[in-house]
């Protein structure tokens, strides 16, 4: 590893970047509030420069995770995007978004978002480039970093659960059974 790419890592603190935006008329839906769409795309920026600096390398986006819109941004609100990698693997980087929106007029500000994405460092020549470790530098870093590796292996034991479940469906009556108080109504044509 060179330059940026210091063997030894990069702290949390390193490659922390928080990113502010005016919300202007223009991203607001028909409902008058901020599209959701807009801000996933500022989420992304945000985990991009976050993800790209701890590497060293460019960085691409390759999943998003818990996407909750607590609160509706407002046009005319500043919000803040601030983003912290939480782990590292060999080039995968995992950057944890907590968004929050301020009506400078009344001084209120509120969480809205909080997001993880995954991002994978790349060469020149497009190979995912190995990226430097994370160094932990407080009982937060540490929750976090083991939080998303808790986060990465549900998900692969709920993806397979949901291969196997998919592989193995039939309608029987332990499904119907299942949906029998949900809003569907199975109508099986021959």
């Amino acid at each position: 590893m060179t330059g940026a790419q210091a063997s030894d890592g990069h702290t949390v603190s390193y490659s922390q970047t928080t990113i502010t935006e005016l919300m202007i008329p223009a991203y607001a839906n028909f409902g008058g509030k901020i599209h959701g769409g807009t801000l996933l795309s500022l989420m992304d920026k945000v985990a991009y420069v976050c993800a790209s600096k701890h590497a060293g390398n460019y960085c691409v986006t390759v999943s998003v995770d818990n996407v909750h819109f607590l609160a509706p941004v407002e046009v005319g609100d500043l919000v803040s995007l601030m983003a912290s990698v939480n782990y590292v693997g060999s080039s995968s980087i995992v950057v944890g978004i907590k968004v929050v929106a301020e009506n400078v007029q009344t001084a209120t500000v509120k969480h809205t978002n909080t997001s993880y994405f995954t991002m994978v460092a790349k060469s020149d020549g497009s190979e995912k480039a190995v990226v430097p470790p994370l160094i932990l530098q407080s009982v937060e870093h540490i929750r976090r970093f083991a939080g998303a590796l808790r986060r990465r292996r549900l998900r692969s034991y709920m993806n397979e659960r949901m291969d196997e479940y998919k592989k193995d469906f039939v309608v029987d009556e332990e499904t119907r059974a299942f949906l029998a108080n949900e809003r569907c109504v199975i109508r099986l044509e021959s």
